[in-house]
């Protein structure tokens, strides 16, 4: 075991360094000054919409665990940078290269925090708890959110379609089909208003 001076370094370490989240920047607009939101105003985000839509998951959840994995899952984009959702060519190697960033970051930590961080990480990559599925459906209905509010900013700017909007993201059902269904209908209301392509 470290001992409490060099265990608290270590902790510190890492928390300085993960203060590099808030200089990565995504493709979705902050509503209000229409700026591109940071991956910390992304987690942050995500964190208040777990603790707010936590009921609405389809099976029960440890809304903690959530948490967790929400605030350290982006982390690996401080080596990684930010993948754009529709961005196909980078997405070919995006495991590999936030694997990578996860093993320097969380290895910044103590042992068994370093361990306990990368399995949240880890969790969240394979999508297979309730944990998790809630997770990645509230990481992927905040920025179509985003992008509902800001007339389709992002997607726009990158001539995404509502086919693929909807291919991407369906999976949200599997963490919460209300979510889904209120998502859904708000992208087609986008496509409508002509802030979406077909």
């Amino acid at each position: 075991m470290d001992s409490i001076p060099e265990r608290l370094a270590r902790q510190v370490a890492f928390l300085v360094e993960c203060d590099r989240l808030k200089e990565i920047f995504r493709q979705t607009l902050n509503t209000q000054s229409r700026r591109q939101e940071n991956d910390a105003e992304h987690s942050w985000a995500l964190c208040l919409f777990v603790i707010t839509l936590a009921e609405h998951s389809n099976t029960p959840v440890d809304v903690l665990r959530i948490l967790k994995m929400l605030l350290i899952h982006d982390l690996v984009e401080i080596d990684a940078g930010d993948t754009f959702a529709y961005d196909t060519a980078r997405m070919a190697d995006q495991h590999e290269r936030e694997a990578r960033a996860a093993d320097r970051i969380f290895g910044l930590l103590p042992p068994d925090q370093g361990a306990e961080f990368r399995g949240l990480w880890d969790e969240f990559e394979a999508k297979q708890t309730p944990e998790s599925k809630f997770a990645t459906a509230v990481d992927r209905f905040q920025p179509m959110l985003l992008n509902c509010l800001t007339e389709g900013a992002a997607w726009r700017r990158h001539g995404v379609t509502q086919h693929q909007v909807v291919a991407r993201n369906a999976h949200v059902a599997q963490g919460s089909q209300a979510m889904w269904e209120f998502i859904a209908a708000k992208v087609n209301e986008a496509v409508q208003a002509g802030h979406l392509a077909t």
